[in-house]
């Protein structure tokens, strides 16, 4: 079987399609788990604790967290297809676990391992995308990624709507749905071609290795270059920010719409259905058309703004349906062309590739680790100090993101991936250029 699958090709927009859908299955297993919250709540007698566990440990936190930190380091040294040929394997594993479990800790396995295959396919999926896109189209590629996030849960929460008379066996079955992407995508993904521009650096590598001038690819050797801790920075904090908000809406947003607002289950799903149709509209009509042709810092700006305008009704208005409505609205418009799009976007742009993966998977890792810590806090934080607390806590998330990305985004439109690397490193640009000082003198 294993010939027959290596000996199909996909290539151009279906080999992008098959790539992205890591990030349909990454927020549709979050939203998935959002939908049914109060359903396993009921069923398995879930406290506090318990539930934000579950949103910890899951692909919207500390799951992903620990498979991109993974998943990054394996895809820079052994290969973007590498990712490929395996994560959807380890992650249908953990959807079994999920559709039939039967007590807590069966579930709470299904979200770790689930988490941990997404969060490997990740920042392979960014990379890969990055790597093969046109220069003046790698905003309408990299969107293709964001598209497929936005999807993700679109469908997730119409099927929880739809499935809502069914109960717990409702959630089970999106959960199924999950499973049946997944296997579809990893048959694709068997004739995925190795990313060229990764074949090259691996190429260039062997030959200085055999000059005695190779790099060394270690975390420190990551860290002592200015142009990467500058990247970092500025990746790390609109992400991570913006993620501490955007992150517990995805897994707690429908159990706050019940708990708070007073909607029914359905009605939750549902708004949170119309927030990402907003989202998937925005994405393809502002980020993907106008990424590579408009100002990127004014585009930021203007989603910067509107996520904090929406937490501001949200949390000094009375959750009324018109709040709600004007929430979704602004929120979900503001996420298609925002933070994570264009994280997607520069993380892809401002490492040289040896590090490409790797740095992201490190990025995330410390985005979705702090969405961790943050996801057992909140449950917690709401229930006693109340949602207004909660929420002005996460708006103050927001503006620290809004004030970095605006004040620090990079100007890489239009330029090649090599174009990039020489203006942040030198005209030298390549492993030599980066190694230490010792090797670069040899």
């Amino acid at each position: 079987m294993a010939n027959r699958l290596g000996s199909k090709k996909t290539t151009g927009m279906k080999a992008t399609i098959s790539v992205a859908m890591s990030n349909y299955i990454e927020a549709g297993s979050i939203v998935a788990g959002a939908g049914g919250l109060s359903l396993w709540v009921n069923y398995l007698h879930l406290n506090d604790f318990k539930v934000g566990l579950l949103g910890a440990v899951s692909a919207n936190a500390l799951g992903a967290a620990i498979g991109a930190l993974i998943g990054g380091h394996l895809c820079d040294k052994f290969g973007r297809k590498f990712i490929y040929t395996y994560d959807l394997l380890v992650y249908m594993l953990g959807m079994l676990l999920i559709m039939f479990s039967v007590n807590f800790p069966m579930l709470l396995i299904g979200y770790i391992i689930t988490g941990l295959a997404v969060g490997a396919g990740v920042p392979a999926s960014w990379t890969y995308i990055a790597e093969e896109a046109p220069p003046e189209k790698r905003a309408a590629h990299t969107g293709t990624a964001q598209l497929a996030w936005s999807m993700g849960p679109v469908i997730a929460l119409l099927l929880s709507v739809a499935l809502a008379p069914l109960g717990l066996l409702g959630s089970r079955l999106i959960f199924a749905h999950l499973f049946v992407i997944a296997f579809i995508t990893w048959y694709i993904r068997q004739g995925l071609s190795e990313s060229t521009i990764w074949k090259e650096e691996k190429e260039n590598e062997a030959r200085l290795k055999a000059e005695e001038k190779s790099a060394r690819l270690s975390l420190t050797a990551l860290l002592s270059h200015k142009a990467n801790r500058k990247a970092l920075f500025l990746l790390i904090g609109i992400y991570l920010f913006w993620n501490l908000t955007a992150g517990a809406m995805g897994f707690f947003m429908p159990y706050i719409y019940e708990t708070v607002g007073g909607i029914s289950a359905a009605k939750a799903n549902l708004l949170q259905a119309v927030l990402w149709i907003f989202t998937v509209v925005s994405t393809y009509v502002v980020f993907m058309k106008m990424g590579d042709k408009k100002s990127r810092r004014g585009i930021f700006a203007i989603s910067a703004i509107m996520g904090i305008v929406a937490w501001l009704l949200l949390v000094y208005m009375h959750m009324s349906l018109p709040v709600l409505l004007a929430f979704v609205f602004l929120w979900g418009v503001a996420a298609g062309f925002g933070a994570q799009a264009f994280y997607g976007l520069w993380a892809g742009e401002l490492f040289p590739t040896r590090y490409r993966a790797r740095a992201q998977g490190i990025m995330f890792f410390i985005a979705r680790f702090a969405v961790a810590v943050w996801s057992v806090l909140m449950p917690t934080i709401i229930s006693t100090l109340g949602f207004a607390v909660a929420g002005a806590i996460m708006i103050a998330f927001l503006v620290i993101s809004a004030v970095i990305g605006i004040a620090c985004a990079p100007n890489t439109q239009g330029k090649t991936l090599k174009q990039i690397e020489e203006e942040r490193y030198g005209e030298e640009a390549g492993v030599s250029n980066l190694a230490p000082t010792a090797y670069r003198n040899a």
